[in-house]
């Protein structure tokens, strides 16, 4: 993936920015939740939570993009993250395939932050990177994520659907994921760009 893309970006109400040391309250605070979890075979520990925003901000440090904390402007409060990655699931997904997801702290729920992050996100990867498709993915009974897929307009690729290879046995009910693809020239229709 080309790095012309480099943090942060703004949007009308959000910054999309590289994780600072004061928000790894708020990192593991998403990543233990049982609500925010809740389609996730994982509750991290304060450990285990350190020691994965260590990678995402060496990560987003080294490319300029990634799994990325979001933070709203008008207070500077971090509600969780939104970002592009590429993926390394080489059993399911070709290499060069890039995800688009979020996770977002339970009381930021339904203000629209992860929609405007993620168009964002979505119009920077196209326009600057110069991809030609995001994918996301999910365990299709997740609503909550599946509709902001829909209000980015991607596009459900049930012929892609997959057992995750990360999820356990002891988890039969998250492990097989829905793909959505949205690719640029779908982006630039429905945005009106040349």
């Amino acid at each position: 993936m080309r790095t012309s893309f480099v943090l942060p970006l703004e949007t009308e109400r959000l910054v999309i920015r590289n994780w600072r040391d004061t928000d790894r309250d708020l990192f593991h605070e998403i990543n233990s939740d049982e609500a925010v979890m809740e389609f996730f075979a994982v509750r991290r520990t304060r450990a285990e939570s350190d020691a994965l925003m260590d990678r995402l901000m060496a990560s987003i440090d080294r490319t300029g993009f990634g799994f990325s904390a979001i933070e709203r402007r008008s207070d500077g409060a971090c509600l969780g993250f939104c970002g592009i990655s590429e993926l390394t699931m080489p059993s399911v997904f070709p290499a060069g395939t890039v995800e688009i997801g979020w996770r977002i702290a339970e009381r930021h729920w339904g203000k629209g932050y992860v929609t405007e992050g993620a168009h964002a996100l979505a119009g920077a990867a196209f326009n600057r990177l110069h991809l030609t498709e995001l994918i996301a993915m999910a365990v299709p009974g997740n609503r909550r994520s599946t509709a902001v897929m829909d209000r980015l307009g991607m596009v459900r690729d049930t012929k892609a659907d997959f057992d995750h290879p990360a999820v356990p046995d002891t988890y039969p009910h998250l492990q097989r994921h829905g793909v959505w693809r949205l690719s640029r020239q779908r982006w630039r229709l429905l945005n009106r760009q040349a």
